[in-house]
């Protein structure tokens, strides 16, 4: 999951998905650019978390790196600015292929294509941004653990 900081909308994506997913699933997030490496989520992202009964407040922002295109089978972005800046990371047709916007896959034709940024927003903007978050991470985490089904 990744978004600009690693610390509103992506730690929340991480924490939606595994809790959607099992343990088997490496689940991570990052952002592209290091301005927060090493700080914790957004309280008011850990906040709305905590009232759906997910714990983020322990993940630490990091920067997206070019090992993370090997490393992961999927990479979601939450705007176009961040697919953009992802893209430029990839090294090649495989490492493009991973990249994909979180809502295009959930394809959610009710929520905008891009996850907004809460971050100048009050409670209510990251209360928007969970929901659109919960809804697309549970359309994906399905098609995953069919895809994982069908493969086994």
């Amino acid at each position: 999951m990744v978004c600009l900081g690693n610390i509103c909308r992506s730690p929340l994506a991480e924490g939606i998905m595994k809790s959607k997913l099992p343990e088997n699933f490496l689940v991570d997030s990052a952002g592209t650019i290091d301005m927060h490496k090493g700080g914790s989520p957004d309280k008011r992202s850990v906040k709305i978390a905590e009232k759906y009964g997910l714990n983020i407040s322990k993940q630490c922002s990091r920067p997206v790196t070019i090992q993370d295109l090997d490393d992961f089978d999927k990479i979601f972005c939450m705007d176009l600015n961040n697919l953009k800046d992802v893209l430029s990371l990839a090294q090649n047709e495989k490492q493009k292929a991973k990249i994909s916007l979180l809502m295009e896959v959930a394809d959610l034709k009710h929520f905008p294509t891009e996850v907004p940024d809460p971050y100048w927003s009050e409670l209510d903007g990251f209360e928007k941004v969970y929901h659109q978050l919960d809804e697309a991470c549970e359309k994906i985490a399905k098609k995953l653990l069919i895809s994982q089904a069908q493969n086994s």
